[in-house]
């Protein structure tokens, strides 16, 4: 007999399941992050290499890529993705999602 094992469903944002305040705008963040550290993947750049394209030590390059993002506007991270040969563009709508009674903000990736 298998034991019924008791799950949350998740919305599809984790801070949003966590009950963070701002949670659309930290996983805009977490996936501008996520492009980041691809980025620097793909060129094949240490953290020290990143941070000098980047224009941060390697510290805080190590903190970012490890989920430390809080101290980071959007535009910083779009300017780290900018530097690292990259381009960002951002698309204003009007449109709502159904059932949404506040903006959408979220970061769509090629």
């Amino acid at each position: 007999m298998s034991k019924k094992i008791e799950h949350t469903v998740s919305s599809g944002n984790v801070f949003e399941d966590l009950g963070l305040p701002d949670a659309k705008l930290h996983l805009a963040k977490a996936d501008l992050v996520s492009r980041i550290s691809r980025a620097i993947w793909a060129m094949g750049l240490t953290q020290a290499q990143a941070g000098k394209v980047m224009g941060i030590s390697q510290p805080k390059v190590s903190d970012l890529l490890r989920g430390d993002f809080e101290g980071y506007s959007m535009e910083r991270l779009m300017k780290f993705l900018n530097a690292l040969g990259h381009d960002v563009r951002i698309s204003v709508s009007e449109e709502r999602r159904t059932g949404e009674d506040k903006p959408d903000l979220e970061v769509v990736t090629a």
